[in-house]
């Protein structure tokens, strides 16, 4: 219960970065951090004490089996997020090109 605790205290982090920061390339990073936070978390709950990899051979019996469902999720996530993580910085470069700043105040001004 404690990790979990503690992974809801990452992603909060990772929220207050994204709400309270003007800076593009601050809330990436948060984003980036929420994005973490969850598949951590997805990693958390398919864990078991003593769990062993689900491999059975003959001769075995289904006992405290580790579940691979949420590990395969965090895989995808991860991808995902890397393409995400990519988008969102090269917008904030092409901003950074236009505009010659990180700040969001300023590029709200500047446009006009």
């Amino acid at each position: 219960m404690g990790l979990i605790l503690l992974d809801i205290i990452l992603f909060l982090i990772g929220l207050y970065a994204l709400i309270t920061k003007r800076n593009l390339i601050k809330k990436v990073i948060g984003f980036g951090i929420m994005e973490y936070a969850v598949n951590l978390l997805f990693i958390l709950i398919g864990y078991r004490m003593g769990g062993e990899a689900p491999i059975l051979s003959e001769g075995m019996k289904a006992a405290n089996f580790v579940d691979p469902l949420p590990q395969a999720l965090v895989l995808t996530a991860i991808v995902i997020g890397l393409g995400t993580t990519a988008l969102m910085v090269g917008l904030c470069i092409r901003l950074y090109q236009h505009y010659g700043t990180f700040d969001i105040a300023e590029i709200r001004r500047l446009k006009g």
